[in-house]
């Protein structure tokens, strides 16, 4: 229980809703003892009237219908309320879990957001999903229909067996006696079908992924003409599934012979010894149709206790794994609310990067200098730690060593929201989200309005694109913007950032996928609007930063060159290299033979 102590906090905010459960329960119990012993009255009733009528005296049929009718009203009266106060109690207890359930998420869906980007390259988006999906739902059983049961069970054993006892402790003793067994053969019949329901559950993730990565790759399947390939590993994929069902349902098909037989057992032992203690007259008829009924009342609380058992256990390995996320502290925090006012100048001095999941070093002792309202260039080849220095100016991560300066300021003192605010970012990967291309554009806005969407879009040369689509700017863009080509993904994350209008724009090789004329006609409506703007453009071709004010060069994660585009040509050094290699690359003819 040491894990699951964590959900105390939710308990206590709950209290009130497992407290009055738990008066729900035990009122409810109550009601369920009246139909036992009002049944006892109505088999005494009707055999002292067949004594009496076996004797040859006088019997009173009206009274004992009276009576039978009245003890009728009492036991279908209380059954009712049983049922009205079992209801009550599933609508505090049940719903309170419901609303940890959802707390919880929302913790762990909010803590996820808080967590570096070291966090999420280290673990899988399957198993971030399945914390906060499959073992949050295994925790809320525990909240719920557990800590429910281990309530009924207690209150039920504690108001029920002394009455039994003090009807006949012997008869006691012997319906009580295969219950224990009861509950100790369903605990491990519990435990075999959570283990394989466990390999189920992975068998069908399996299954899942599979299904998943076919249909999101069917471009590439159908171009290499892999369907039959694929549709025999889903087939094995399926037999697999099928066959560890399989063993599921066995396990499962003994469950209920396994409780029916122990129940018909107490039953059957109910009768006999009862029958035996009527016959030697220290019980009635009666007592024994009681009895039979205060079984029916224990046995499935007593069932209970092996399920739960089994359900508290993994809802404990369930909360572990949560825990384990829960207490991960994000590496990088905002640390101070104090409002900061970017003004577009960025240092980095001495700046070394080495990723702590990977050890690789991006970037070695880096320095230079953007000053406010120019457009800087950073190039170089794949791997020479381009895309380190946007993330690192974004402060997705913080450098092993160095610093980077925001207006003078250290950027891991300021603060993190107002400065990001002020950026406007193109990532590599131009993520788009499963919604309308106008929302997907006005992501970045507040308070979106038409015209500064449709100007964007003109901007990142979009806007023709778009409007020759059927439903113009409410087109849909599918998971991740598969309905769109690749250039017009990435124009589109670029109009999302022209929208903000902010004080910088990071453009991290944002228009690999757009041919140079188009590449130009952006660049130059760019120029236009960020006149007042700092501009980091990153990529690995020249032509898309040779009108920069600034180029930075890098090489291994080190800064091998800066100057403007003519100056660097002038030099001869590695930039003049890379330029000659890329204009031969462009001039080179295509052979068509």
């Amino acid at each position: 229980m040491k894990n699951l102590s964590y959900l105390n906090k939710y308990i206590l905010r709950y209290k009130w809703h497992f407290l009055t459960g738990t008066l729900f329960v035990a009122i409810s119990v109550v009601f369920g003892i009246y139909p036992a012993q009002y049944i006892r009255l109505s088999f005494n009733e009707v055999e002292k009237v067949i004594h009496l009528y076996r004797s040859g005296a006088a019997v009173d049929y009206h009274l004992l219908s009276n009576t039978l009718l009245w003890y009728a009203i009492v036991i279908i009266g209380s059954s009712i309320l049983k049922g009205a106060f079992t209801f009550f109690m599933r609508q505090t207890i049940i719903v309170a879990s419901r609303r940890i359930e959802y707390d919880l998420k929302n913790e762990i869906y909010q803590h996820y957001q808080k967590l570096h980007l070291a966090f999420y390259r280290k673990n899988s988006t399957g198993d971030l999903m399945n914390r906060i999906s499959e073992d949050v739902s295994r925790v809320r059983m525990y909240i719920g229909p557990a800590v429910m049961y281990g309530i009924n069970v207690l209150v039920t054993l504690a108001i029920v067996i002394p009455i039994m006892f003090s009807i006949s402790a012997k008869l006691t003793l012997y319906v009580l006696l295969p219950l224990p067994v009861l509950s100790y053969v369903i605990y491990h019949v519990s435990q075999l079908i959570n283990v394989r329901s466990e390999v189920v559950q992975r068998k069908l993730s399996d299954l899942s992924t599979l299904a998943q990565e076919t249909f999101s790759g069917i471009r590439v399947i159908k171009a290499f003409s892999k369907e039959n390939f694929f549709a025999h590993l889903f087939a094995e994929a399926s037999d697999e599934y099928s066959r560890v069902n399989e063993k599921l349902y066995k396990v499962n098909a003994m469950f209920m012979p396994l409780v029916m037989f122990l129940i018909g057992l107490s039953t059957l032992l109910t009768v006999y010894v009862g029958g035996m203690e009527t016959l030697a007259g220290r019980l009635t008829t009666g007592n024994i149709a009681e009895f039979i009924l205060y079984l029916n009342m224990l046995t499935w609380p007593v069932t209970s206790i092996g399920w739960v058992t089994s359900i508290i256990q993994r809802a404990e390995a369930s909360q572990m794994r949560i825990n384990e996320f829960l207490h991960t502290e994000p590496e990088i925090v905002n640390p101070t609310e104090k409002p900061f006012e970017f003004k577009g100048k960025i240092e980095f001095q001495n700046v070394t990067m080495v990723y702590p999941d990977s050890g690789v070093k991006a970037l070695d002792n880096v320095s230079f200098t953007i000053e406010p309202g120019t457009t800087v260039g950073l190039v170089g080849k794949t791997g020479s730690g381009k895309s380190t220095v946007a993330a690192l100016m974004l402060r997705q991560y913080d450098p092993t060593n160095g610093r980077i300066l925001i207006d003078g300021h250290d950027l891991r003192t300021i603060n993190l929201e107002d400065y990001r605010k002020n950026l406007g970012v193109v990532p590599q990967d131009g993520y788009l989200f499963s919604d309308t291309i106008y929302n997907n554009i006005a992501f970045g806005l507040d308070h979106p309005k038409d015209q500064v969407i449709y100007s964007s879009a003109e901007i990142a040369d979009l806007d023709a694109n778009i409007r020759d689509f059927p439903q113009g700017y409410q087109t849909r863009v599918g998971e991740r913007g598969i309905t769109l080509s690749g250039g017009q993904k990435q124009r589109t994350a670029l109009a999302r950032a022209i929208a903000r209008r902010p004080m910088m724009y990071i453009l991290d090789d944002c228009l690999s996928a757009v041919d140079t004329e188009t590449e130009d006609r952006i660049l130059r409506n760019i120029r236009q609007l960020t006149a007042q703007a700092t501009t980091l453009i990153i990529s690995h071709r020249i032509s898309s930063i040779k009108d920069a004010d600034k180029i930075i060069v890098l090489d291994h994660g080190r800064v091998v060159e800066q100057g403007t585009h003519q100056q660097l040509i002038d030099a001869g050094g590695y930039y003049a290299h890379m330029y000659q290699q890329q204009v031969q690359s462009a001039a080179q003819p295509v052979d068509l033979e």
